[in-house]
C-alpha cells in the first residue's frame, strides 16, 4: 500500500453516519412513529389499553 492510499484510508474512517444515512434514518424513524401513532390511537387498541389499565387498578385496589 502506498503512502497516499494509506493516508486516505486513515482519513476516511467508517465511524458514524454520513448525511445520506442520517436522512434515511430520519425518514424511517418518522414513518415508524406515524405508524405507531395510528396504531395506538385506533379504537381497538384504545379499548384494549383501557381494559388492561382498569384490570391493573382492580388488582392493586385503586
Amino acid at each position: 500500500m502506498s503512502k497516499v492510499t494509506s493516508r486516505l484510508g486513515h482519513l476516511r474512517s467508517e465511524r458514524g453516519m454520513t448525511t445520506a444515512e442520517y436522512a434515511v434514518g430520519t425518514v424511517a424513524a418518522c414513518g415508524f412513529g406515524g405508524v405507531l401513532y395510528k396504531l395506538l390511537t385506533s379504537e381497538p387498541v384504545q379499548n384494549l389499553l383501557s381494559t388492561v389499565i382498569e384490570k391493573a387498578f382492580g388488582v392493586i385496589g385503586g
